[in-house]
């Protein structure tokens, strides 16, 4: 599982910082998770191939997280994408983008499918044979999701010195490694768990941007492998963070801690502060296993 973050900023975009957005890659599957201003150029700068994006998740409508779509969708047109592309966001993300594309005049030559959300409880909006996406209902000034990524339960892993030990031939590895025993030539039945090994845990992906300290997302995110929660303010702003339906550094970490995940990473910053290594700090009073979200940085869980 794999995490880029192409921006990770509140507000608006600078030269030296983008507004939010982040590429999953999971299960061979490439996912992009809100699409602020420039994530195109981000996309393009970290050598992502726009082919393979061809599910994309809006959180909100505020423009830091989804005023880079309309641009993203226009490019996919002008580089003669084939692929379907859809987009999961809340109710008005189709008005918003074909007005635009209605009144410039350019429609997509390629399928262009929206999902649109409005339930306040959680569902699962995409799920595949590898894969399952599940909303988290924030709490924040509009409508809002995040978004919980699942793997699904893998195939067993082929003990290889024991299936050559009983001389089973290569014809058979798939069934075995979809669970199922063996008869023998000779009428024995070896149980699969004698020619196999367990599957590798289902990875677990939490994206929680924005909202306010929300502990009713807990039970959606327990356990999860990796959660990122949006730190907008530290402790010193905390007045501010509940005006604006933010969170700080601390109140993320506290959410980390009651729901028992194994990493934290934080992101969504002001840019009022010099420095984001105190977000870090911050958080570790609280909940020890803080990675600090940058623009241009990859994770590899």
């Amino acid at each position: 599982m794999k995490l880029t973050i192409l921006g990770c900023y509140a507000a608006t975009p600078r030269t030296i910082t983008n507004p939010t957005s982040q590429v999953l890659e999971i299960r061979n599957r490439m996912f992009l998770i809100d699409c602020g201003e420039g994530t195109q150029v981000q996309l393009r700068r970290h050598k992502i191939k726009f082919s393979k994006i061809n599910h994309i998740f809006i959180s909100h409508l505020h423009g830091d997280h989804c005023y880079g779509l309309i641009g993203l969708v226009s490019t996919f047109m002008l580089l003669n994408r084939t692929n379907d592309l859809h987009i999961y966001g809340p109710k008005g993300i189709k008005e918003i983008v074909t007005l635009q594309l209605r009144l410039s005049h350019s429609w997509t030559s390629y399928g262009l499918y929206f999902h649109e959300l409005e339930s306040d409880e959680s569902e699962v909006v995409y799920e595949d044979e590898k894969v399952l996406v599940r909303t988290i209902p924030l709490k924040h000034r509009i409508y809002t999701n995040g978004f919980l990524f699942e793997e699904k339960t893998g195939d067993r892993k082929l003990n290889v010195d024991a299936v050559q030990e009983y001389e089973i031939e290569t014809c058979y590895y798939q069934n075995i490694k979809n669970g199922k025993d063996i008869t023998l030539e000779d009428g024995r039945v070896i149980e699969n768990h004698l020619l196999t090994f367990d599957p590798l845990p289902p990875k677990r992906y939490a994206f929680c941007s924005d909202t306010v300290y929300n502990e009713a997302i807990i039970p959606h995110i327990a356990e999860v492998d990796v959660l990122y929660h949006e730190s907008t303010f530290l402790e010193s702003e905390n007045a501010l963070a509940e005006k604006t339906m933010h969170s700080t550094a601390k109140e993320a970490a506290l959410i980390a801690l009651k729901a028992n995940v194994g990493q934290l990473v934080l992101g969504h910053y002001s840019t009022r502060y010099e420095s984001i290594q105190k977000f870090k700090e911050e958080a570790e009073t609280v909940f020890p296993n803080i990675l600090l979200a940058d623009d241009g940085t990859d994770f590899e869980f």
